[in-house]
């Protein structure tokens, strides 16, 4: 029993190791595609796929899209990061010009009111045509949530074809991850409507893994050499 229970505890600290390893390779790959993507020629909105087959191949790549912020849609996605500080990602759909389709537009980052957790920050909406530059963008990542907890303008998650349904706009099944350039958004500016955009590159914490794994590793290692301490080694010095 002590052997089988060695084994499997070491066997379960490796496979973790080696998890932690396959995390850290996913994230420089995308790091990578990021980068040579960045580098290509920006989407306009006619270019935006329309199904999430063609969606998949531009995430990354340059976007610049002309239209309407349809403010009275927007989300303020909660429990998210920026600069080691806890808010809200703002979305909101932008209605394309000369279109009845719409985008989303991850905006930008603002702190919330822990005081009141149902207040809303505030932040600057411009009306009229703007123009938003930034980059394709798969869907806002998925954090947990309870059942039930996805309605009204504070939400932790967000399902485009769900919010489709549920506001009757036609979107398109990527969102844009807004950027501070000098052609960011007119209007506003960049940085005047309130929001910090210093968004995280996805392999900027590649060495949390690789430390992960070697503490995995490590323990691995460390199951291995008790079991064969107190099976061999020490019974073998008190026979001396």
């Amino acid at each position: 029993m002590p052997l089988i229970a060695a084994v499997a505890g070491a066997l379960l600290a490796a496979r973790l190791g080696f998890w932690q390893l396959d995390r850290a390779a996913q994230k420089v790959a995308l790091q990578t595609a990021l980068e040579s993507r960045s580098r290509l020629p920006a989407l306009d909105a006619v270019a935006l796929a329309r199904t999430p087959a063609a969606a998949e191949p531009q995430h990354y790549r340059p976007a610049v899209v002309s239209g309407r912020w349809i403010a009275e849609r927007t989300l303020f996605l909660d429990n998210r990061q920026m600069d080691g500080k806890v808010g809200f990602f703002v979305v909101t759909p932008l209605q394309i010009e000369g279109t009845s389709e719409a985008v989303l537009v991850e905006r930008g980052w603002v702190g919330r009111n822990f005081t009141d957790r149902t207040a809303l920050p505030p932040i600057v909406t411009p009306a009229g045509n703007v123009t938003v530059a930034g980059r394709v963008a798969p869907p806002p990542s998925r954090l947990f949530e309870f059942a039930g907890a996805a309605s009204g303008p504070i939400r932790q998650n967000l399902d485009i074809p769900a919010y489709a349904r549920e506001t009757s706009l036609t979107l398109l099944p990527l969102s844009i991850l807004q950027l501070d350039t000098p052609a960011a958004s007119s209007g506003a500016g960049a940085g005047a409507d309130g929001l910090a955009r210093h968004w995280p590159a996805p392999a900027g914490d590649v060495q949390k893994h690789y430390g992960y794994a070697v503490q995995w590793f490590a323990i691995a290692v460390g199951i291995a050499f008790l079991y064969v301490w107190h099976r061999f080694i020490r019974p073998s010095a008190r026979r001396r």
